[in-house]
């Protein structure tokens, strides 16, 4: 079983690209936007922080002086030095959590989504239809012919995924997102990989989504950009 600190650098992977010096350079999925301009992943173990490549070298070096060993202590502290490099436009915090082994459900109703039949995402997950190279694997639950539910890995590398969820509004509350994220969880694990989900303190519907698929708190992380 990893660590939280080793779950926050396998999730820190999965959504950001990385040049040589270990900086965020991109987001992970396309259209690839340019990263957040810093991550802080608290965990019970310590923190992970990373740097956008866009940042010198001198404003780097202030924030790693304003960090020190206790990051989400000086948030407004990092908040006031980025702030003099340019105006900031968007602060993420949210609960990052990751799933334990998931075992197959034979009462599933969700049906794994391929290149033979993704044509039915099409009217209804369009983006996830024209990014589906790089949302496998991808399950949907179809009720009146058409895909309700749905969950299939947002963003993903050789060890990692982090879950992409929805219900149409019509049909939740007949546990469907429990359902096709279950199965989606599963197969990510039977390929190796850890699968792993996050969202912010303020949407409290994928919190509650959380406590019931049971998953495992193992940090908090933050954007800024």
């Amino acid at each position: 079983m990893l660590s939280d600190l080793e779950l926050m650098e396998n999730y820190v992977n999965v959504l950001f690209k990385h040049d040589t010096e270990n900086r965020v350079t991109v987001v992970n999925e396309p259209p690839y936007d340019v990263a957040t301009r810093i991550f802080i992943g608290g965990t019970n173990l310590g923190s992970v922080v990373r740097y956008s490549n866009k940042l010198d070298a001198s404003l780097v070096g202030k924030l790693e002086q304003v960090i020190g060993t206790n990051p989400d202590a000086y948030l407004g502290e990092v908040i006031n030095v980025l702030s003099i490099d340019s105006k900031l436009n968007n602060l993420w915090i949210g609960p990052a959590y990751v799933f334990s082994v998931v075992r197959d459900k034979a009462h599933t109703q969700a049906i794994q989504v391929t290149h033979e039949n993704k044509e039915l995402l099409k009217p209804y997950f369009p983006y996830t239809f024209e990014d589906f190279e790089h949302k496998q694997p991808c399950f949907v639950i179809v009720e009146d012919d058409i895909p309700v539910s749905i969950c299939c890995s947002a963003r993903s590398t050789t060890k990692a995924d982090e879950a992409s969820i929805f219900t149409h509004e019509d049909y939740r509350g007949r546990g469907y997102g429990i359902d096709v994220t279950n199965v989606w969880a599963t197969e990510v694990q039977k390929q190796g990989r850890i699968a792993l989900y996050s969202t912010s303190w303020d949407n409290f519907a994928s919190q509650s989504l959380a406590m019931r698929l049971e998953l495992l708190r193992y940090g908090t992380d933050i954007h800024i950009s």
